[in-house]
């Protein structure tokens, strides 16, 4: 349910290393942020070409129940985001690890990744 390879954020963000565009990083969001968001209706990303800031709010993410924001994990510049969610943001709920991914950051300092949650400390910090 928490891949062992991701690393993980209290905002319940997860980043995958690296991403498909060198030097980045992929990022989405965890399984227990999409059960709590429920069906995934809308998804408003960054634009490619974006900065963003660690911790910053960076998108939103409507649902039938919300709408939640995404804090960007890392600091850096967007290279990517998933066209895919565009006509289909169900695939966040679907396949939050794979196909449901949000989008990719160029980071600015990769030991920012090093600092973020792996998935038992991810896993404690929910159970609590």
């Amino acid at each position: 349910m928490y891949p062992e390879d991701l690393k993980y954020t209290s905002e319940h963000e997860w980043v995958r290393t690296p991403g498909e565009a060198e030097g980045s990083v992929r990022i989405g969001i965890t399984e227990f942020a999409q059960d709590a968001l429920g069906d995934i209706v809308y998804v408003s990303l960054p634009q490619v070409g974006d900065s963003v800031t660690a911790g910053d709010t960076c998108g939103e993410l409507e649902s039938t129940k919300s709408v939640s924001d995404i804090y960007a994990p890392v600091t850096g510049e967007v290279v990517a985001i998933n066209p895919a969610l565009d006509s289909t943001p169900e695939l966040v709920n679907s396949d939050p690890y794979e196909a449901g991914w949000l989008f990719e950051v160029s980071v600015s300092d990769a030991s920012q990744v090093d600092g973020l949650m792996d998935s038992a400390a991810y896993q404690a910090s929910i159970a609590g």
